[in-house]
């Protein structure tokens, strides 16, 4: 495995994740979040938008996460897994809710400068609809544009942290990295 995908709701740990498989795997980190938003949550347009996703994806290796619907054509067919975490929406809405809590005075390590931590009301519906639009939708992606792609599909912590224990380990290279902090206590 040289390129992992990471996808699934807010909250459902996607960046903790993330970190700690490009730590055990010695991979390169890619938070498409830090490439998206630009200071004050200012979106791309979205030529170029995908002209940057298209980029990272070609790089050697990656774990990227992140979900961006409209990029999966370009991601998944380049990816060699894709790991959806797949936690229930109760646990995905506390997160999100502690997680604005912890961050409120820093920038979360997955997020670029000049973008705080932020909830509203239309953040949360997406998190709670995420189960019954949004994963069907990347199901979906997966059936048209990677049908071979393996799937491992986490639906709970104890299920992440067994996928976890059974990754290999690899020796960190020097001058290995991604766009990412250290692991943390995240989401």
């Amino acid at each position: 495995m040289r390129r992992i995908l990471v996808a699934g709701s807010s909250g459902a740990g996607k960046s903790t994740l993330s970190r700690e498989v490009a730590r055990r795997l010695d991979l390169p980190l890619i938070h498409l979040d830090r490439h998206f938003w630009q200071p004050g949550w200012v979106a791309p347009d979205d030529a170029r938008w995908r002209a940057t996703v298209a980029e990272l994806a070609a790089r050697p290796s990656w774990v990227m996460d992140g979900n961006y619907g409209g990029t999966l054509d370009l991601r998944l067919p380049r990816a060699d897994l894709l790991v959806l975490c797949d936690l229930g929406r109760l646990l995905c809405l506390g997160r999100v809710l502690r997680r604005r809590w912890a961050y409120r005075a820093t920038s979360r390590p997955d997020l670029p400068p000049g973008c705080p931590e932020q909830i509203d009301a239309e953040f949360l519906r997406y998190v709670w609809r995420y189960p019954r639009r949004s994963r069907p939708r990347l199901l979906t992606a997966v059936a048209t544009h990677a049908p071979a792609l393996p799937v491992v599909r986490l639906r709970s912590r104890a299920e992440v942290r067994r996928w976890l224990a059974e990754l290999p380990r690899r020796e960190r290279k020097s001058g290995a990295g991604g766009d990412g902090a250290a692991l943390g206590s995240g989401a």
